[in-house]
């Protein structure tokens, strides 16, 4: 179970590779040595070839530790991209749909499909999650959703999907292990953007697809060496060298995410010139998260599905275009930047990033800081804007 993050698999999931290192090296070498016998790279299994590489672009010592840790943590056969949106691309090119049902989320998927769009002979038809959905369709589900961070209902939506024998891929970006693991509630491909937790420092691009077999994966290789977006050598080490500590950032980036935005929750719709422990009124008018969303009528609990704790990025909203300004730059340990997913706590002005944005909405990334000073750094910046003229 992939809610079952172990740390002993994240250190050691890779210890069969050859070598006496105890941190691998970077590897910056495009090319190896040929010993025989020879295998040609196209017939061998990613993540495979142990001390046999050929070329960097087919696979490399680091990388396929890379793959070893990620196959024991996400409960699937993974495969790595030089950056989310190349991973999103390929998933496309891969299952071929037909149509595409997705609503709203991360704007740069929305741009990959307009792109593999462009591949066919007329466009890819998008429709809405809730349409009725056709055979050779793919149900685009992101959850929890970026930027509200709101959860969607995984087996819902893989018991629609299947039936009509399309394919499910959930973007679990803003879910990764220990959080909720999609496979468990049905899905076909789990997509992440290894940018955000995976890497978890804001110092790499990376992007992970996750299927169910190892010919399914195989398939995505292949495609993989031809498309040419295969990860770096540096990336893929400080990829390696960030899981090894997953276990430890998510779950507290989890915990103080859920109890920042508990807390701010309180002060919606609190009215001018009165508080909620230290935070004025009259400034926020609503949050997302997805501890407060509830049992929905359908009886979808996102508690259930996140089983190993809630996300830590989520949005709110405030009253004034003002104060979606200002608030950023008024916080010391939230940084004023785009992204997500880094041990710093991160927040923006959304539309600042999307255009088609509410300007009144924020997005914050709670990173693995002590909770009370980010409570504390919020009351500051709130205790300003109360006091703007505006």
């Amino acid at each position: 179970m992939a809610t079952n993050l172990s740390g002993t698999h994240l250190l050691h999931a890779d210890e069969g590779f050859p070598g006496h290192e105890v941190s691998p090296s970077i590897s910056v070498t495009t090319t190896f040595r040929r010993d025989a016998p020879f295998e040609d790279p196209d017939i061998v299994a990613p993540g495979s070839r142990g001390n046999h590489h050929d070329y960097s672009r087919y696979s490399h010592d680091v990388s396929d530790r890379v793959v070893a840790v990620l196959n024991k943590i996400t409960n699937g056969h993974s495969i790595t991209y030089s950056s989310g949106l190349a991973a999103a691309f390929s998933a496309l090119i891969h299952y071929k749909p037909r149509r595409i049902a997705i609503r709203g989320g991360y704007m740069g998927c929305h741009g990959s499909i307009k792109v593999y769009s462009k591949t066919r002979f007329d466009d890819t038809p998008v429709v809405d999650l809730d349409d009725d959905l056709k055979e050779g369709d793919l149900c685009w589900l992101e959850t929890p959703l970026n930027p509200t961070g709101e959860s969607r209902d995984i087996k819902y939506y893989a018991d629609k999907i299947h039936a009509v024998g399309g394919k499910l891929l959930v973007d679990s970006t803003f879910g990764p292990p220990p959080l909720q693991d999609p496979f468990k509630w049905g899905a076909d491909c789990v997509f992440h953007s290894g940018t955000k937790y995976f890497g978890g420092h804001s110092d790499l691009l990376c992007g992970v697809l996750v299927v169910k077999s190892e010919a399914e994966c195989k398939e995505l290789w292949q495609d993989r060496v031809y498309m040419g977006n295969v990860m770096g050598s540096m990336e893929s080490w400080l990829l390696l060298r960030s899981l090894r500590t997953l276990h430890l950032r998510v779950p507290r980036q989890s915990e103080n995410g859920t109890a920042l935005a508990q807390w701010l929750s309180k002060a919606v719709n609190v009215p001018a010139g009165q508080e909620h422990d230290g935070l004025p009124g009259g400034i926020l008018t609503h949050i997302w998260h997805s501890s407060l969303q509830g049992v929905d009528e359908r009886g979808f609990d996102p508690a259930k599905q996140m089983e190993g704790g809630f996300n830590a990025t989520f949005s709110v909203v405030v009253s004034k275009p003002e104060y979606a300004e200002r608030l950023p730059n008024y916080l010391h340990y939230f940084v004023n930047a785009t992204s997500l997913g880094g041990v710093e706590s991160l927040i923006e002005q959304r539309s600042l990033s999307d255009p088609s944005e509410d300007p009144l909405r924020i997005r914050i990334s709670v990173g693995v800081e002590d909770i009370e000073d980010l409570k504390n750094d919020m009351r500051q910046a709130f205790q300003k804007l109360a006091k703007l003229q505006v």
